[in-house]
């Protein structure tokens, strides 16, 4: 017999905590000089860029790697046209289909994080930031245990290309 998940607590979900944290661990820490922000599984990387040679870098890596570029939506604009002021922001969308079906396969509801979605915005004192989802977090947000090795392939991109424009 299966013990629901509403019974499961105590020492033995504490393990099974820190069993997927465990072997997660190596995904997240792929991220090298990324700050992850709590629990809220975004990863941000400072840019030493603006806002436009930091996408121009970014667009540019991801044509490099022959990684398919989906769109690019400039939020602050759509927000201007609404008559709301917003720091610039744009989102980058793109992906690897091959990739990207094996999440879905393991997981239908991971489309919702796929393609990958990166934030390019500026704070308030002029910082430019690239801001994506962390890949274990994915993993974990959509109870994907059998895609390691892609996960940490996925991993692996996003921080190449993210290194693109982190301050050194």
């Amino acid at each position: 017999m299966t013990a629901s998940p509403r019974r499961l607590g105590g020492p033995a979900l504490a393990a099974i905590v820190l069993a997927a944290s465990a072997a997660l661990a190596p995904i997240a820490a792929s991220a090298q000089g990324a700050t992850v922000a709590g629990t809220d599984g975004v990863i941000r990387v400072k840019s030493a860029y603006g806002m436009d040679e930091t996408i121009a870098r970014i667009r540019a890596d991801i044509a490099a790697k022959g990684i398919l570029f989906f769109s690019s939506v400039d939020q602050s604009r759509l927000a201007a046209d609404a008559g709301i002021k917003l720091n610039p922001s744009t989102l980058l969308t793109f992906g690897n289909p091959p990739l990207g079906a094996q999440f879905l396969t393991a997981s239908a509801s991971s489309g919702l994080d796929w393609p990958v979605r990166l934030l390019v915005h500026q704070d308030d004192s002029g910082t430019v930031w690239a801001a994506y989802t962390d890949f274990a977090w994915i993993a974990e947000r959509h109870h994907i245990t059998n895609r390691r090795d892609q996960f940490a392939t996925a991993a692996g991109v996003v921080e190449s290309i993210t290194s693109t424009v982190r301050g050194r």
